[in-house]
């Protein structure tokens, strides 16, 4: 939503895929969202192989965050958390980003990349959880799941 921010964005988007999940007794219904930002720039999946270029040439050399929403729902309770890691990339070249486009991976990525995939060779270091910039912030879930009663 114009104006919104990117951590609000995250926990909106996981809340709003949560309640979208009808919930029966002794279930718990996880939504979550990750987006990666740089500076004021929310990056998510790129619409095709030049925003995906585009969007590596602006994370190349830089710092930025990826901000993970989640929102765990029971019968009688609800949880939204988010969680941030911040991600190093080294300097790419035009010939790097081209290449590592053309292999298809970055198009169902948020901020254009996979840091699972081929892409890790690019990432000089994150600091914080690295399953968040997967995709899924697996510790803070099972925090949160602890706290619902739902793992002992």
């Amino acid at each position: 939503m114009p104006g919104e921010a990117p951590r609000r964005y995250v926990r909106r988007l996981a809340e709003q895929k949560a309640a979208a999940v009808a919930i029966r007794p002794g279930e718990i219904v996880l939504g979550a969202d990750t987006t990666v930002v740089i500076g004021d720039e929310v990056l998510e999946k790129p619409r095709d192989s030049a925003d995906a270029a585009r969007m590596l040439g602006l994370l190349s050399g830089h710092t930025h965050e990826v901000i993970t929403g989640i929102c765990l729902r029971s019968e009688s309770q609800t949880v939204v958390d988010t969680e941030i890691t911040r991600v190093h990339f080294l300097e790419l070249s035009d010939q790097e980003i081209a290449a590592y486009v053309a292999t298809g991976e970055p198009m169902d990525k948020a901020g254009a990349y996979a840091i699972q995939g081929r892409a890790s060779k690019f990432i000089d270091r994150i600091e914080g959880c690295y399953f968040n910039v997967v995709g899924l912030p697996v510790a803070l879930v099972y925090r949160h799941l602890k706290s619902l009663g739902a793992i002992t």
